[in-house]
């Protein structure tokens, strides 16, 4: 009797020391978000940092990384937040993700973007203003591109041109180089591929300023799409099977999402409420992100301008007493 007695505490002991390790399992001290690298991204951090340090009390970080990396940050639980997951940009990994239950979507942060490949308004329509004349007057496709490489000269070979792709190591590289192929831009162009996404804004506002010819992948919302006068190259319309086979459509239509890794809700609840609520829009984005590129001013700084222009939003989004004191916490 006694020595079933002993096995019965101690397989209750067991037990209670299981149940003790799942309660540890389903705590959080820091919250991490992940940072893919462009400006948007890191606004948007900011602004929920702000949000979960001051109105939840929660310390915050943050992962930078490639897409794929951080993605599987995210899957793994290294990561916690995603504040802008550009779904169709990652459509297998994205999917397979939700599918797998590794994370899950709380809301969409916003889904009126566009991105493709772009050119100075004025090398289709000249600037009177500026004393320059069009430079490829009947450019309208990513196909006529082909037809123009002198306009685009590589400065590094000028026997070509040049279209300028996105950073490696982000998912929509490999789109464009599919694209780059479909059209046959490689029979008079070179695909370069900067190295980070300020390159990009450097190479672009270098020639918009010299009034040159240039082209190259971005999107929108961005201080740069707001701040210059840019046109969106023509493909056809979106056409999933099409978009498949060989990239020449338009890209397909994004919800950009607030995601969690799986174990998130259980671990911060009341945070997980918030982020169910956090929604704006490309014009919302675009206005922090024309206060960084005029002002010089940092993510951070942009975050808290936002949040004091935009106070009647982010508030809807938290309880009266979070807004409360988040609100004590802005300059």
């Amino acid at each position: 009797m006694r020595k079933t007695l002993l096995l019965l505490m101690t397989a209750v002991a067991l037990v209670l020391a299981a149940c003790g390790d799942a309660s540890s399992d389903s705590e959080i001290d820091t919250i991490v978000l992940a940072d893919a690298g462009w400006d948007s991204i890191k606004v948007h951090n900011s602004i929920a940092q702000r949000i979960i340090e001051e109105g939840y009390d929660y310390n915050t970080d943050v992962t930078s990384g490639s897409t794929a990396a951080t993605v599987q940050g995210l899957r793994e639980g290294d990561i916690n937040v995603y504040t802008e997951v550009w779904t169709d940009n990652i459509k297998e990994l994205y999917e397979e993700s939700i599918e797998s239950g590794d994370i899950e979507k709380l809301s969409v942060n916003f889904d009126d973007n566009v991105q493709g490949l772009y050119v100075p308004s004025y090398v289709i329509e000249g600037d009177p203003e500026r004393g320059i004349e069009p430079l490829a007057p009947d450019l309208e496709t990513v196909e006529d591109l082909k037809n123009y490489p002198e306009v685009f000269q590589d400065p590094e070979d000028p026997s070509k041109g040049r279209l300028i792709n996105a950073p490696s190591g982000w998912a929509v590289e490999q789109s464009i180089n599919e694209k780059f192929e479909t059209y046959g831009l490689g029979e008079t162009f070179n695909n370069f591929g900067p190295g980070s996404d300020a390159a990009i804004v450097a190479d672009l506002a270098s020639a918009y300023e010299a009034g040159e010819g240039w082209v190259g992948y971005y999107w929108s919302p961005t201080a740069i799409t707001a701040k210059y006068d840019l046109t969106l190259l023509k493909e056809d319309p979106y056409e999933e099977d099409q978009w498949n086979e060989d990239k020449s459509t338009e890209f397909p239509p994004n919800d950009v999402v607030v995601a969690v890794h799986k174990d998130f809700p259980e671990q911060a609840p009341e945070v997980t409420e918030f982020l169910k609520n956090y929604e704006t829009s490309s014009a919302l984005t675009e206005e922090a992100l024309n206060y960084m590129e005029e002002n010089g001013a940092s993510p951070e700084e942009a975050a808290e301008w936002w949040m004091n222009e935009h106070e009647d939003v982010w508030t809807s989004w938290v309880p009266e007493d979070v807004a409360t004191a988040v609100k004590e916490s802005l300059q």
